[in-house]
């Protein structure tokens, strides 16, 4: 029976790629992929020639349908994201609950994710640990962090460049100024930041900067008064 692989790409470095995440791509009938130019990039990189076709969170509702039809039909389907594990902040979940809805075969392979680089390194307690993604940009966005104003366990946050300071200073008012917390960016890549400080510092720090890449926010959790 043909198989959906949830296969993860480099979050940066194309290095970081499996020995076996290569394979499949090449053995796969198909590939599916949020953006076909930067998977075009990586499939040159490891001479992947196989088909890809357009897959992203504009389209998944209207390709759902199709894709399902192929994988009753005996094809194999490798689903990548532009960066990291499919699913993970990125479209992937439809397509997972849909096979599983139709008794089709998932494996999602291991591999690159932003999130946990991003803990480790922050030097949080990393033993239990609650994963935000984006934070709503409106609606929502005030009821989380003030839900998340009591949380003891580290917090990680996804967040856009042009966004990270407004987040930082909103994250200061509900977790306090003294808050520590640990920004990276541009994780794996030549100009790879990695910044931890208090909240307060960390506004300072980026105001007027200009920040380029994705980046991952991990803010320690309530401490015990």
């Amino acid at each position: 029976m043909a198989k959906l692989f949830l296969v993860p790409t480099p979050i940066g470095n194309l290095e970081d790629m499996t020995i076996r995440a290569i394979r499949l791509l090449k053995e796969a009938d198909l590939i599916l992929a949020e953006d076909t130019r930067k998977t075009q990039i990586l499939c040159r990189h490891y001479e992947i020639r196989n088909k890809i076709i357009s897959y992203h969170a504009f389209n998944e509702h209207h390709q759902l349908p199709g894709i399902i039809e192929k994988l009753k039909s005996g094809t194999t389907i490798a689903l990548v994201t532009d960066a990291g594990t499919p699913s993970i902040s990125d479209p992937g979940f439809l397509l997972v609950r849909e096979c599983i809805r139709e008794g089709l075969p998932v494996e999602c392979l291991p591999g690159a994710t932003a999130l946990i680089p991003a803990l480790v390194n922050s030097g949080f307690s990393s033993d239990r640990f609650v994963f935000e993604g984006f934070l709503p940009h409106k609606k929502g966005r005030q009821t989380r962090l003030s839900e998340l104003s009591t949380e003891k366990r580290t917090m990680i946050f996804y967040e856009s460049p042009h966004r990270l300071v407004k987040t930082l200073e909103q994250f200061s008012l509900v977790f306090g100024p003294g808050r520590l917390a640990s920004v990276s960016r541009e994780l794996t890549k030549i100009y790879e930041e990695k910044t931890r400080n208090s909240l307060k510092d960390l506004v300072g720090f980026y105001q007027g900067k200009t920040v380029k890449g994705e980046v991952v926010i991990v803010v320690e959790g309530r401490q015990e008064d």
